[in-house]
Formats: C-alpha cells, sequence, structure tokens
C-alpha cells in the first residue's frame, strides 16, 4: 500500500487528504518511484482551487514534483533501472499523474536521474523553478551577459532561480519584493540590487541602477495593471515577460500603441517541458549549473506527507523565500 494525497471537490488546503492506496505495477511508458521529497508549486494551489488551466475530475491528487528512487518500470523503459535515484520534471498533466504521495507512477519521460551531489530535499526543488526561469532568460536568447533583468516577486522558488541564471551567464539580475525585511536576504542570495516596492518608485530606481539604460528583460509572475508600470522600466527593443497571475484582475499587456519598442508576451514553464527537444536542452543547461555551483536551490522550510494541508496554508502565505518541500517517510 502507499499513502496518497487526494481531494474530492474544490476548496482550500482542509480538502487535502491523505488515503491508503493501492498503486500498482507501470504501464508502457511509465515508472513506478518511491518518492522521498515533493515541491510544492502554485500550480498545486490553483488545480486545487479550480482556477488552474486544466481542471481535476474527481478524486484527484495533484503535484508536479518529486524525488526518491525507481521502483518499477513499464515496458519500452530503458532510460531508468531499478534503484536510480531521480527526479520528476513537471512534463505532464495534472489529470493524469501526480506526486503528492510515497509511492506514485508517472510517465518515464519527465524523470530524469537525480543531479550529482542533490539530496532528495534539494532535488525536490529544482525543476519547476529552473525550468520556468530557463525559457526567457536563456533558451529565447534575449538577454545577454551585461543585461539588466528585473525580477519581481523575487523571493519565490521561480525568482530565486531566475537570480541565478541570470548571474550565471553574466546578467545583472534586479529584484523586487514588496516586503522590506527580504532585502538584505534577496541581496545575499545574489540579487545587484532590490527595490521594495512598496516604499521605492520602481521606473525611477531601474533608471537610476543601470544609469538610465533600462532592462532588457522584465520577469513577471504578478501580472494585472501592474504590468504598465513595469514596462516603464524595460529598455527600448526589451522584453516584458509575464509567467504567473498572482493578480486576478485583468492584465494590459503593453502594445505598440504605448510602447512601441518593446515586446510582452505571456509565458509558460510548458512550453519548455512539454516539447522533448527544448526540455532535453533544459535539463542540460540546469544539470551543468548544479554541477559548477551557480544553482542552489534555496528551500524555505520541509513538511511531512502528514502535514499536507498546512504546507499548503504556508505556500499561500507571504514571507518566505525560496521552495517549500514535502517529505515522506518510508518505516
Amino acid at each position: 500500500m502507499a499513502r496518497q494525497v487526494r481531494f474530492d471537490r474544490l476548496g482550500g488546503p482542509e480538502v487535502l487528504t491523505l488515503h491508503d492506496v493501492e498503486v500498482g505495477e507501470p504501464a508502457a511508458g511509465e515508472v513506478r518511484i518511491r518518492v522521498d521529497a515533493i515541491g510544492l508549486n502554485r500550480a498545486d494551489v490553483l488545480f486545487r482551487e479550480g482556477t488552474y488551466f486544466e481542471r481535476p475530475t474527481f478524486p484527484a491528487t495533484l503535484g508536479y514534483e518529486a524525488a526518491g528512487v525507481v521502483e518499477a518500470t513499464g515496458e519500452g523503459v530503458s532510460h531508468l533501472q531499478r534503484s536510480d535515484p531521480v527526479a520528476v520534471v513537471p512534463a505532464f498533466s495534472l489529470t493524469s499523474y501526480g506526486t503528492y504521495g510515497d509511492r506514485v507512477i508517472v510517465p518515464a519521460h519527465a524523470v530524469v536521474p537525480r543531479p550529482a551531489d542533490t539530496d532528495a530535499v534539494q532535488a525536490a526543488a529544482v525543476w519547476m523553478a529552473y525550468i520556468t526561469a530557463y525559457g526567457p532568460l536563456f533558451e529565447s536568447g534575449e538577454v545577454r551577459p551585461g543585461d539588466h533583468v528585473l525580477i519581481t516577486a523575487a523571493a519565490s522558488s521561480v525568482g530565486q532561480a531566475a537570480v541565478q541564471i541570470a548571474r550565471h551567464i553574466g546578467a545583472i539580475p534586479i529584484a523586487t519584493t514588496r516586503d522590506a525585511s527580504k532585502r538584505q536576504r534577496l541581496l545575499d542570495a545574489g540579487a545587484a540590487h532590490v527595490i521594495v516596492t512598496g516604499e521605492e518608485d520602481l521606473p525611477a530606481r531601474v533608471e537610476e541602477v543601470t544609469g538610465g539604460e533600462g532592462v532588457r528583460l522584465a520577469f513577471d509572475p504578478v501580472a494585472g495593471p501592474g504590468v504598465e508600470t513595469i514596462a516603464r522600466a524595460v529598455a527600448p527593443g526589451g522584453h516584458l515577460v509575464v509567467y504567473g497571475t498572482l493578480d486576478p484582475r485583468p492584465t494590459p499587456l503593453p502594445n505598440a500603441s504605448s510602447y512601441p519598442q518593446l515586446t510582452s508576451r505571456a509565458y509558460s514553464m510548458h512550453s519548455i517541458s512539454r516539447d522533448p527537444e527544448r526540455l532535453r536542452r533544459a535539463v542540460a543547461f540546469i544539470n551543468a549549473g548544479l554541477a559548477v555551483g551557480s544553482f542552489t536551490p534555496v528551500v524555505d522550510r520541509t513538511f511531512d506527507l502528514a502535514d499536507i494541508a498546512d504546507a499548503h496554508r504556508y505556500l499561500e502565505a507571504s514571507g518566505r523565500i525560496g521552495k517549500i518541500v514535502v517529505t515522506a517517510s518510508h518505516g
């Protein structure tokens, strides 16, 4: 028997409950994993609430990330063997698979060898954050060494990964936060400059720290009307990339009528993770950064699987920096 988190209605963290289930054997193209750690993501909250781009079919599970050990492989799986330490990347639909359990079955194409010298907790904190940041900061070719990059809501796990990737490629990360108490921690984490948006004028501070040039790329998970303020900080010919919806209000993406030299777009990590060739490049890039020490997943706090509802409550609260990871024991 395995323990897995299920929910049978939309709602808050209280809908998540732990069940004993029979996992069974993996089908062709699948892998069964003994899970040691699970990475939590904002997408999990949206899926649980019914506001994600996919809707759950009940009873549902959830979870995009995990780290553990291969227990069994289905027909046609040749790149993984029993007892291999692995990590799960977010390359599947939450309506078909999930990682919230101490044993789960996932598609083999979403399973990669665990990065060397990375324990389960760190490995569970890698892939969503770094793949999300990798797309606009490297894969697109829009950021060059010496460019300034504006990373809003930089205390998030994606924000922390973006700061590290910017540093890795020679760009200059400018982090924003609403909470002044996070300023020093963001500087310690590698941000060249930190702008506290509740106290400082964002475009004016960007102009100051970039010598009037503006940023080459603004990378924003908030969306909403605030994107127009962010757009004023982008250099001519630069890019505004929105990858989240923390602000549920309509998002007026700046266009040629108001910002003729600015490119703006919405972006999803799935454009990388669900494209086999782009995912292969992302995994190679991230593994290389982990190997040389440029990338270090930032884990804010860990919870036990039995406390999954509390973990989701903490995920929805403010004040954290980095990733929340849930651990699964195998007594």
